[in-house]
Order: structure tokens, then sequence, then C-alpha cells
């Protein structure tokens, strides 16, 4: 599976998209996977807002990961669940879900990393990198040398979360992670297709640069 460009919807900041437009759009520009998060949601309405999205990856063929909750994951037909510092153990999901279904976890250390795994994560989100106004309850970084710890410490794939955009992606893939996160650099912005489309380029040039340097 490839986790490179990973496409958070918020609907706050989508100038009055849906999250299934900003899935369509972010998929049209080149999204690795979409993850659906709504934090003012019912659960009826969330299940409901989930059904629609997995219609648009379902058509081609991107993974589908519902934020936080497992319950919403499995009735709209996800592919995966994410989970958050709060949320269930990911332990506990992986002892009730279908064999292949994705567990991502948020971890912050290398610690952290190395549990999650254990406990059947299948990738991890090293969150938040840097300040954002979504993760403004987090006063603790992960920084870039929180990434090179937790790349250090095991080999599932990892995405980083958290202010990232076209100025320091490189400097993340540098450090070790697999691929970017993102909210307000692709949802945010007034063309979502093209935005998806410049940072799915810039991803791949970063990456194509590493490989060249570790030569």
């Amino acid at each position: 599976m490839n986790y490179d460009l990973y496409v958070i919807t918020d609907t706050t900041l989508s100038g009055g998209r849906s999250h299934e437009e900003i899935a369509r759009l972010a998929i049209e520009g080149g999204a690795d996977v979409i993850q659906l998060r709504d934090k003012t949601c019912s659960t009826r309405r969330l299940v409901r807002e989930g059904k629609r999205v997995r219609e648009v990856t379902l058509r081609t063929g991107t993974p589908f990961i519902i934020n936080d909750r497992l319950d919403v994951a499995i009735a709209c037909g996800a592919d995966g669940v994410h989970l958050g510092y709060d949320d269930l153990p990911a332990a506990s999901a992986r002892a009730i879900v279908p064999r292949h279904f994705i567990i991502g976890v948020s971890v912050g250390s290398a610690d952290e990393a190395i549990q999650a795994v254990k406990e059947g994560a299948d990738y991890l989100a090293a969150s938040p990198i840097f300040p954002t106004a979504q993760k403004a309850e987090a006063v603790i970084h992960c920084g870039l040398e929180g990434i090179r710890h937790i790349r250090a410490a095991v080999s599932v794939p990892l995405v980083a979360v958290g202010g990232i955009g076209m100025g320091n992606i490189c400097d993340v893939i540098g450090a070790g992670a697999d691929g970017v996160a993102v909210i307000s650099a692709v949802v945010g912005q007034p063309d979502i297709r093209s935005a998806a489309r410049a940072l799915k380029e810039r991803i791949q040039n970063c990456k194509a640069a590493r490989s060249d340097s570790n030569r």
C-alpha cells in the first residue's frame, strides 16, 4: 500500500465542499489514501458521509480510512481506522476486525511506535511534526528528530502529520517518513485537485532525492 500522499478530509476548511467532493478532487490530484475526519457529525450522519466517500474510493481503488471511530469504519465498509492517542487501543481493535482491516495509530515517540506495532498497527502517523491549527491542543511536537527515532525503531509504513506543506516535505521525507498526511495543504486550498497534484509531485521528487543520496 502506498502512503505517499494521505489526504484527511475536513469540511470546515473546504470552502463548502462535502467530504465526498474533497475525496474525489484529492484522488483526481493523486492522493493515495483518503481519511474521513469529522469531529462535529453525529454517528448517523458520519456513517452516511462515510458511505458516500466509500463509493468514490471504490471506483478508484483508493484505500479509505475513518478517523477515530471503529464502529463507523465497519458500518460504512471502510478499509481501516486511524486511532489517536485517546481512542480505542490498537490491540482491542485488532481483536474484533477482519483480517485485512487496516489499523493506523498516531505516535509521538519510538516507544509508542514499538508498542503500537506490537498491538497490531499496520502503519503509524508521527504526530504532530510541526505546529498546526488542527493540533492546537498539542504542546509537544514530534519534530524531525522524532521521525528519525521512530523510523529507526520500526519498519511499518510511517507518515508524517502536522504543519506539513510544500516547504518542508523534503525535510520529513529525508528524516525517514514514507509519506505525508495533510489537511489544510490540500483541503484548504482553492483548487484541491491542483494542490494534491503539486504535493504528490513534490513528494516523489523528495523520495527520488533521498534515494540518490543513499546510494
